[in-house]
């Protein structure tokens, strides 16, 4: 048994100090106690994934092509895999939650509804209920697969909960704790992919404006502390707001920025097409996407640290694949520019099928983390299965539209 260790190691960071004490990887295997899983499942070790030393050849039979026919063959390919291995540990924990999402979306772009089943039948199986934390993003984000089957059905069951625990986090009193600039309800930047969609998909199913309020309230708290407009980046957390890479530049994580970059395109897609918030929230979008593109590596993807990809020798696959689904949205909906962003779906898209290994096992992804870290080419994990999945729905989605194939010939 041993540890994983992160950097900055030589600093004080209670988070990430958890995080190290919650990951055992045993021959290989990453296995995450229920307590730091944070599910309302039994006792148990849960599988997040794994770095096997042989993972076998790099997959030969898939394309890196902007063509249906291929992007649905990679989606299918790394689904089935995925499914295989994942199935029998799903919770309700934020690294299945991602990958909930990634399902989702693979049965969209495949027409085989088989994964989305799968998501279903474990929604059934938990009774549709969050983690098990009050006001603490990470255990709402499965909320967002609840609500995307109540849409489907409208079974005020499927959402109870979720409105419960909701109800009870605006009922508490606002303190220091949830609105101090210093401390805000979402306080690391990965809670923006988290809770957020689920708080406007809950406002329009309940047709109560005051949830959506309440996200944009917290939301533009989170911004001011850890958004810079300058880089036009966020820090992870508050503790990084003063840490610098080897080259004097600062620390931005790549996953980090691919779950705010995710959770505005998910935000801005949710919210109502004459919402007056919207256009506050494509600026930020516009903005990072714009910052993001220009770091893309020549292999079409980026690495851990954002301002110093010298220093990393592997590409990071769940950032990357974050940012090409949120510039794939941004394509089909207008939101970004074709001739600018065109390239770099493109390119990352490519880049990510090239750590597509012939089981299906998508490689190079970072394990859990706070920050920028080490891991081989073979390490796979669930979150970052999601993102690819998100990511390949969503080029399918631009590309098989009549308007974009246009743009792609």
């Amino acid at each position: 048994m041993r540890y994983r260790r992160f950097p900055f190691h030589s600093q004080r960071n209670d988070v990430r100090i958890a995080a190290i004490a919650a990951i055992l990887v045993i021959g290989n295997q990453v296995l995450v106690p229920s307590w730091a899983q944070n599910t309302n499942t039994a006792q148990k070790e849960t599988y997040v994934g794994d770095a096997p030393a042989d993972p076998g050849e790099i997959a030969n039979d898939v394309s890196g092509a902007l063509r249906p026919h291929a992007i649905k063959h990679v989606v299918r390919k790394v689904a089935d895999w995925q499914l295989s291995r994942a199935q029998s540990h799903f919770n309700q924990d934020w690294t299945y939650a991602a990958l909930y999402r990634g399902l989702i979306a693979a049965s969209r772009a495949t027409g085989d509804n088989k994964y989305e089943d799968a998501v279903k039948h474990a929604s059934e199986q938990f009774e549709w209920k969050l983690g098990p934390r009050i006001a603490f993003a990470d255990d709402e984000a499965v909320a967002q697969s609840y609500l995307h089957f109540y849409f489907k059905s409208h079974e005020p069951s499927m959402i109870s909960p979720t409105k419960a625990a909701f109800d009870q986090t605006m009922s508490a009193p606002q303190d220091v704790e949830h609105q101090d600039a210093a401390k805000p309800l979402w306080w690391w930047c990965d809670a923006l992919f988290m809770a957020p969609v689920a708080w406007v998909e809950l406002s329009t199913a309940t047709e109560n404006p005051a949830y959506m309020d309440f996200m944009d309230k917290q939301w533009w708290i989170t911004s001011r502390l850890l958004y810079d407009p300058k880089d036009s980046l966020y820090s992870r957390d508050a503790t990084f707001l003063d840490r610098h890479e080897a080259n004097g530049q600062k620390v931005y994580w790549s996953r980090g920025n691919g779950w705010v970059l995710a959770g505005l395109a998910s935000v801005i897609e949710t919210l109502p097409a004459n919402d007056p918030r919207r256009p506050r929230f494509i600026e930020q979008f516009q903005q990072m996407a714009e910052r993001i593109a220009g770091l893309q590596g020549k292999d079409g993807l980026w690495r851990p640290g954002l301002l110093d990809a010298g220093a990393y020798p592997l590409p990071e696959v769940s950032g990357s694949a974050f940012f090409v689904y949120a510039f794939a949205w941004g394509l089909r909906n207008g939101v970004l520019d074709r001739k600018k962003f065109l390239p770099v779906v493109r390119s990352g898209w490519k880049g990510l099928t090239k750590h597509i290994y012939a089981d299906g096992r998508l490689g190079s992804i970072q394990p859990i983390g706070a920050a920028p870290g080490a891991y081989g080419p073979s390490a796979s994990y669930v979150f970052g299965v999601g993102a690819f999945l998100m990511a390949g729905a969503e080029v399918d989605a631009f590309v098989s539209t009549t308007h974009s194939k246009a743009v792609l010939h």
